[in-house]
C-alpha cells in the first residue's frame, strides 16, 4: 500500500530514519539553551564578565541564524546527506574545542563554530527525513521529529544543570562527542544523499546579513561599558544598519537570493515572522536573566534551578499538541494572541514579585502560565508562516522563520542585559534584583506589543494544521527530488539553474 519511491531514492524504515536524523538534531537544539544553567559556574571559573556571558550564547545563535539558509542551499547543490554529515563533524570538533577552552575568548570562538555546524544540522535533518520515509508515514515521522526538537530545547537547561552539578561545565560539551562519532557513519550508511535545486549559493547575502546583525548586537552589548555615544558603539550600530540595508538591496537584484523578499508580500508570512522575532526577543531574553537570578540571588544549584524552571520549559511538550488540535476550530490567530498575552503578563508578574527571599511557590504559577503561553505560540506560528506559501518556497520560508527567531534570541539577550547592566546590575546576591526587574519588565512589554501585532494575522481557521504543514514540508523536499529526476531523464542534461 506504500507509494512508489522515486527512481534512485532509497526509502528507509520509519524508526531508523527518525533516529538517524533526530539524534543529531536533538544534540544541536539542546545546545541552544544547555549553557544557561552553567553560566554562573563559568563566570566563576573562567572569570567571565556579564558581556562575555552574553557572547557564550549569542556567538552560537548569531552564526546559526546567519548560515542556516546557506546550509540549505549547499545541501541542495552538493547533497543534503553530505552537508549534514559535515555539519555534524564541525559541531563535534567545536564541542571538543569548547570543552578544552581555558579562557572566555576561546569558548566564544568555539561556540561560534558550533553554530556553523548546527546551522547545517537543523534544516537538513528535516529535509533528509522527509525524503527518506514512505509518503504515507511522512506526517507521523515529521510529527515525531518536531517532538524531538521541542524536547531538545525544553530539556537543555535541565540536562545542562544536571551535567554541571554532577561533573563540571566542560561535560556539557563532551557529551556531544560520542553522539557525533556514532551519528556520522550511521547517516552515511542509512540515508539517501538527496539533492535539490542546484542554485548558486548567495554568499554575499550571507556575509551582509551576518555582519549586519553582528554589528547591531555588538553595539548593544558594548553600549553600557563603552558609552552609547562612543565611536565604538555608534560605529557598530551604524555599520549594522548600513550592511542590512545593503543586504535588502542585494536580495532585490540577485537571481538566487538567500531570502526571496517576495515572500513578504504575504500578510500571514510577514506578521508570523514578526511574531516569531518578538516572541524570541522577549521570552528568551528574560530567561537569560531569570535563570541566573535563581542561582546568583536565591542560591539554587544548577540542577535545582533547572528543576525549578521545568514547569516553564516542559509545558510546551504537553500543551502544544492540544494547541495543534484546537487550531482548526478556533484559529491560529486566537491561540497566538492568547499565548503572547499569557507570556507577557507572566513576566510582568514575575518582575513584581521577584526578590532575594521570594518563595518559589509564589513564582511557580507564573512559570507554568509562561510555559502554556509558549506552547500556544510555537506550533500555530509555524503554521501561519507556511499558510499561503508555495510548496517550492517552504524550505526558505521555514528557514527564514528560524533565522528571525534566532536573531530575536540574540537581540533579546543583548537588549535585556543592556537594561540590566545600565541599571547597575552585578552578578552578586545584593546587586542583581533591582536591575533585573526592569529588564524582565522590558521582556514582558515586548511580548504584549507582539500580541498587538498578532491581532492583524489572518484568522487561520479550518485547517488540519499538523497534517497539512507536514505534507507541505514533505512535498517541497520530494518536489526537489522529482524535478532532479525529470531533469536527468534521457532527453538530456539538466539545464543550468
Amino acid at each position: 500500500m506504500s507509494s512508489p519511491a522515486l527512481p534512485g531514492v532509497r526509502r528507509v524504515p520509519l524508526l531508523l530514519a527518525v533516529f538517524a536524523t533526530g539524534v543529531p538534531m536533538f544534540m544541536a537544539s539542546l545546545d541552544n539553551l544547555v549553557m544557561t544553567n552553567a553560566l554562573p559556574v563559568i563566570h566563576t571559573e573562567l572569570g567571565a564578565s556579564v558581556e562575555e556571558l552574553q557572547w557564550f550564547i549569542n556567538a552560537y545563535t548569531l552564526v546559526f541564524a546567519s548560515v542556516i539558509l546557506l546550509a540549505v542551499a549547499l545541501g541542495d547543490r552538493f547533497g543534503r546527506r553530505t552537508v549534514f554529515a559535515i555539519g555534524i563533524g564541525v559541531f563535534t570538533l567545536a564541542s571538543v574545542a569548547a570543552a578544552l577552552s581555558t579562557d572566555p575568548a576561546g569558548l566564544i570562538v568555539a561556540r561560534a563554530v558550533q553554530g556553523l555546524g548546527g546551522a547545517a544540522i537543523m534544516p537538513l535533518s528535516l529535509s533528509l527525513l522527509a525524503g527518506s520515509v514512505d509518503e504515507r508515514r511522512r506526517p507521523l515521522a515529521i510529527g515525531i521529529w518536531g517532538g524531538v526538537a521541542g524536547l531538545g530545547v525544553a530539556a537543555g537547561p535541565l540536562i545542562g544543570g544536571a551535567v554541571v552539578e554532577g561533573w563540571n561545565w566542560q561535560a556539557i560539551f563532551w557529551i556531544n562527542v560520542p553522539v557525533g562519532l556514532l551519528a556520522i557513519p550511521l547517516i552515511l550508511a542509512v540515508l539517501p544523499n538527496a539533492f535539490g535545486a542546484r542554485l548558486r549559493p548567495d554568499v554575499p547575502g550571507v556575509i551582509l546579513a551576518g555582519l549586519g546583525v553582528l554589528g547591531l548586537v555588538f553595539g548593544i552589548v558594548r553600549g553600557n561599558d563603552a558609552g552609547w555615544d562612543s565611536a565604538e558603539v555608534l560605529g557598530g550600530l551604524g555599520a549594522g544598519v548600513v550592511l542590512l540595508t545593503l543586504f535588502v538591496l542585494w536580495e532585490l537584484r540577485t537571481r538566487s537570493p538567500l531570502l526571496p523578499l517576495r515572500l513578504f508580500r504575504d500578510r500571514s508570512f510577514t506578521l508570523a515572522n514578526l511574531v516569531g522575532f518578538g516572541f524570541s526577543f522577549g521570552m528568551f531574553g528574560a530567561v537569560f536573566i531569570l535563570i541566573q537570578f535563581l542561582q546568583v540571588v536565591q542560591g539554587a544549584s544548577p540542577l535545582e534551578a533547572a528543576v525549578q524552571t521545568t514547569p516553564w520549559t516542559m509545558a510546551p511538550l504537553v500543551v502544544a499538541p492540544i494547541a495543534g488540535a484546537l487550531a482548526p476550530r478556533v484559529g491560529t490567530r486566537a491561540l497566538i494572541v492568547l499565548g503572547l498575552v499569557l507570556q507577557g503578563v507572566s513576566l510582568l508578574a514575575i518582575a513584581l514579585v521577584m526578590g532575594p527571599d521570594t518563595p518559589y511557590v509564589v513564582m511557580l504559577p507564573w512559570f507554568i502560565t509562561a510555559g502554556v503561553g509558549m506552547a500556544l505560540v510555537f506550533a500555530p506560528s509555524s503554521t501561519a508562516v507556511l499558510a499561503h506559501i508555495d510548496p517550492h518556497d517552504t524550505a526558505k520560508a521555514s528557514g527564514t522563520n528560524s533565522t528571525l527567531r534566532e536573531i530575536g534570541v540574540a537581540l533579546g539577550i543583548a537588549v535585556l542585559t543592556a537594561v540590566f547592566t545600565g541599571a547597575g546590575g552585578e552578578l552578586t546576591p545584593t546587586g542583581y534584583v533591582d536591575a533585573a526587574v526592569p529588564a524582565v519588565i522590558v521582556g514582558g512589554a515586548v511580548l504584549l506589543a507582539t500580541a498587538v501585532v498578532a491581532l492583524f494575522l489572518p484568522a487561520g481557521r479550518g485547517r488540519v494544521v499538523a497534517d497539512e504543514t507536514a505534507e507541505i514540508l514533505a512535498g517541497a523536499a520530494e518536489g526537489d527530488e522529482a524535478r532532479d529526476e525529470r531533469e536527468l531523464a534521457p532527453v538530456g542534461p539538466a539545464p543550468a539553474a
